[in-house]
């Protein structure tokens, strides 16, 4: 391809360099799709010299889809101006190869049209691409982490090790504002009294490792049954708490009754055995069973200890107050 006359020789010889730098390489063909020039980037891939493949066609370098992938582009761009740039996968000497080829159309020294062609390796691009990637799942993942270390850290002394739910003193702090808001919006809500019954004395002999996996599978079910407005927690030792927003006593109490069966026929295993666990549980509403946050504890408390003298293993509702006329 002879040189512009308006560029200096010495601005044309830089071509080569750079197309080197850029790990590209340069393939004249004719019209006919003959190749007339590849430079030594391009013989490098191919394993072959300059006189082995001048002249030949990309059906004798390449395979019969990538061939004619490669014409058909190739008349495309003979038949615009501008230059046209697409990606091209196929093997070369044997490798499989994924090349940005940009084609312009040219005139040829013996006055034809051609195509100048710019081959440009996407291996190493990829490889970047893959790399940042990769590098920018690290990072999300350790946001990941960072932000659940900050949510520990928020949680850091409100939550119970052994069941993962909250404490009993932010458990008291949300029931106040519940008996505040319902005060204020005259509306119900339940509290629940919950405690494991007594294990029978083969599994009492298991000791603290027992208990625990009992707390953890009360603590799972716990969070399972509630919702994103209602709280739970481990109050002491082995009683619980469930607050119920806005849910009346019998809503609650067949709730609680489902929760009850869960409990009864949940597996947990711990030393190669199923230890098993039941609960009992006292319900009680405000206001219908009391006026304040005192009373309603009282009443699921006293609801509980009904429960658990009558053999355990069932939920018992607080009695309802009437007002005297």
């Amino acid at each position: 391809m002879p040189p512009d006359s308006a560029l200096p020789d010495a601005i044309v010889a830089l071509v080569p360099a750079l197309l080197r730098q850029a790990g590209a390489a340069l393939v004249v063909k004719d019209a006919t799709g003959a190749w007339r020039h590849a430079d030594a980037t391009m013989l490098g891939w191919l394993g072959r010299s300059a006189q082995e493949v001048s002249g030949l066609q990309d059906a004798d370098l390449f395979d019969a889809a990538s061939a004619a992938a490669l014409r058909a582009a190739d008349l495309a761009a003979l038949a615009q101006e501008s230059a046209d740039e697409s990606d091209f996968r196929c093997a070369v000497a044997g490798v499989p190869r994924e090349f940005g080829i940009l084609r312009q159309r040219i005139a040829l020294p013996d006055g034809q049209a051609g195509l100048a062609l710019v081959w440009r390796d996407l291996a190493p691009q990829r490889r970047r691409d893959a790399q940042l990637r990769a590098a920018l799942e690290q990072i999300e993942q350790l946001q990941r982490e960072i932000d659940q270390m900050r949510r520990d850290a928020k949680d850091h002394g409100l939550r119970d090790n052994a069941s993962g739910l909250y404490s009993r003193a932010h458990f008291e702090d949300q029931l106040r504002r519940e008996v505040d808001l319902s005060t204020r919006e005259h509306r119900e809500f339940a509290l629940v009294s919950i405690m494991v019954d007594p294990p029978a004395p083969d599994v009492a002999s298991l000791g603290e490792g027992a208990r625990d996996r009992v707390f953890e599978a009360l603590g799972r079910l716990l969070r399972s049954n509630t919702r994103a407005m209602d709280a739970s927690c481990r109050y002491e030792g082995a009683r619980f708490a469930v607050l119920l927003s806005g849910v009346g006593l019998a809503t609650a109490h067949s709730r609680m009754e489902g929760l009850r069966r869960q409990c009864a026929t949940q597996v947990v295993v711990h030393g190669g055995r199923d230890i098993g666990f039941t609960v009992s549980m006292g319900v009680a509403s405000f206001p219908h069973t009391a006026h304040s946050q005192e009373d309603l504890v009282a009443a699921s408390q006293a609801a509980l200890e009904e429960a658990c003298t009558r053999g355990g293993n069932r939920v018992t509702l607080a009695s309802i107050r009437f007002e005297g006329g």
